[in-house]
């Protein structure tokens, strides 16, 4: 088999895994023990930054969740998972699909260093305070987009759903899901009741 993905429960590798189930791309999934490069130092031989997720197509080595995705539906598509660049709402989904990483996780990679990965003695409260209000503020995007809609863009479930709603999961574990709006809430359990999400996200 020639795909790999190299994943860990919980992480951001969820949103390629996830992407993979709903097209029923045959893979080999290795899971490997949170972080990989300290506990699974071979595995920077693989991916040097020793990061999850990593793809692993042939001789093509990916490593940033949103853009696996994207290249997923349009390397084995088509796929209505993915927004044509004819369709109206291509730039919005373009969007979606940066902002997910970019600015919604972001902020939450560095509350949970500074909360949980971090030793005691060199924690900071402050900052994970500040990127927790800053993930919190930035939430307010998807509750607009979803005002009146029952996906983010284009009037279908699209990997825009996956890399967004990979966000709130990662919230919710954190704890940080107080900014929840009922519509949010209804979209974010719309799109998690998919069996591939359930699946993907054990």
């Amino acid at each position: 088999m020639s795909m790999t993905l190299y994943h860990c429960s919980g992480a951001r590798s969820v949103r390629p895994l996830w992407t993979l189930l709903e097209l029923g791309v045959p893979h080999e999934l290795v899971t490997l023990k949170f972080p990989p490069r300290v506990f699974n130092k071979e595995f920077k031989e693989i991916n040097p930054l020793g990061t999850v997720p990593c793809l692993v197509d042939g001789d093509l080595n990916m490593t940033e969740s949103a853009g696996i995705c994207q290249y997923l539906v349009d390397r084995y598509g088509p796929t209505d998972l993915a927004v044509r660049h004819d369709e109206a709402d291509y730039g919005a989904y373009l969007n979606w699909l940066h902002r997910s990483d970019a600015t919604l996780t972001f902020p939450q990679t560095i509350y949970f260093r500074y909360t949980q990965l971090e030793p005691e003695e060199r924690r900071l409260p402050q900052a994970a305070e500040d990127y927790r209000i800053w993930f919190l503020a930035r939430l307010r995007s998807v509750e607009s987009a979803l005002e009146n809609r029952d996906y983010l863009c284009a009037g279908r479930f699209t990997i825009a759903d996956i890399a967004v709603s990979y966000a709130l999961f990662f919230a919710k574990r954190l704890k940080i899901d107080e900014a929840f709006t009922p519509n949010i809430q209804r979209w974010y359990e719309r799109v998690t009741d998919r069996p591939a999400f359930r699946e993907a996200a054990k």
